[in-house]
């Protein structure tokens, strides 16, 4: 089967296109013919090194497609199932196999397209607005990078849960993406933390989602509210440098999280509901998941210079 290769942590360059075995239905396993991949930023630290990672490897977490096999004692799977998957590397390829545990039903009312799109994304926007911050009616809640693939569902959700969304997203277009996605105010990330304070009567927000970072980390406790809480949920521009807990003190008494989906979704039962409950956000118009480029395999690199350069709005998938 054709899969994207890594031999060593690198640039984007480092994804290779190359002839690997088909997996086997292993016991507890299943083969799944990938329909659509979807690319996620925790793609690029595993492949630039920032995530440890045991080389050579098939990069990618995220997939929709149909099974082929399955293997013994997996009972409630048949060949045929529409199924997605995430947190299981090795999705950018033909086939892959995939823990049962790790598989979810994919509606026919979700094309595997949106599946491949929305999966782990929308199990990240789903706990985080849920659990990470319980996102309340009336609150003010600012989403950063807005326009992203991860953002824009944030958006859908905190507008859905009855919030005023502010979103920050660095061009006029992807503004207006985040506006058109829900959003009630969109603004530039300079000067970001006193757009929020102008917009709140100067008291701040209860919550930041911050998938930013380095870059943005600082701004994000100052466009908070007393006691609000900072959401860190992505690091594009690099870890959050060591920094004295007492800002969090002298900031107003200041709520902080670095939130994974494995806590907030740690078994087959939760992973299984949770996702449910995405797909029927999607099937309802609540999520609405916008693919903003789609690329063959061999085009891995590329696909990546996209997401890393931030090329694009929405989700990148790949296509086998």
């Amino acid at each position: 089967m054709r899969a994207v290769h890594v031999t060593e942590a690198g640039a984007p360059s480092a994804l290779t296109l190359a002839e690997l075995p088909e997996p086997a239905a292993l016991p507890g396993q299943v083969v799944v013919r990938n329909a659509a991949i979807g690319l996620n930023f925790i793609d690029v630290y595993y492949r630039n090194g920032t995530y440890p990672a045991p080389y050579p490897l098939v990069p990618g977490q995220e997939a929709a497609g149909i099974v082929t096999a399955v293997g013994e004692g997996v009972d409630e799977i048949t060949p045929g199932d529409r199924v997605a998957y995430a947190t299981q590397l090795g999705a950018y390829a033909e086939f892959t196999s995939v823990p049962a545990a790790k598989l979810v039903s994919v509606p026919e009312s979700v094309t595997l397209d949106d599946a491949a799109a929305v999966l782990l994304q929308g199990l990240a926007a789903h706990y985080l607005s849920h659990t990470s911050h319980p996102v309340a009616s009336g609150e003010t809640i600012v989403v950063l990078a807005a326009a992203g693939g991860l953002g824009r569902l944030l958006v859908q959700l905190a507008a859905h849960r009855g919030a005023t969304v502010v979103a920050v997203a660095s061009t006029k277009e992807k503004r207006e993406t985040a506006l058109a996605a829900g959003a009630h105010h969109a603004v530039p990330y300079e000067g970001f933390a006193e757009a929020v304070r102008e917009l709140t009567g100067g008291e701040g927000a209860h919550a930041v989602y911050d998938s930013v970072g380095a870059a943005t980390f600082e701004t994000s406790l100052k466009a908070l509210r007393r006691r609000g809480t900072l959401v860190v949920c992505g690091l594009s521009s690099g870890p959050v440098p060591p920094f004295d807990v007492e800002l969090l003190r002298t900031s107003g008494s200041l709520y902080l999280t670095r939130p994974t989906l494995a806590d907030h979704v740690p078994d087959a039962a939760s992973l299984r509901a949770a996702a449910a409950e995405v797909f029927r956000y999607v099937a309802q118009g609540v999520l609405r998941p916008e693919v903003g480029a789609r690329l063959p395999l061999g085009e891995a690199a590329r696909a990546h210079e996209l997401l890393e350069g931030r090329g694009t709005t929405g989700k990148v998938l790949l296509t086998p």
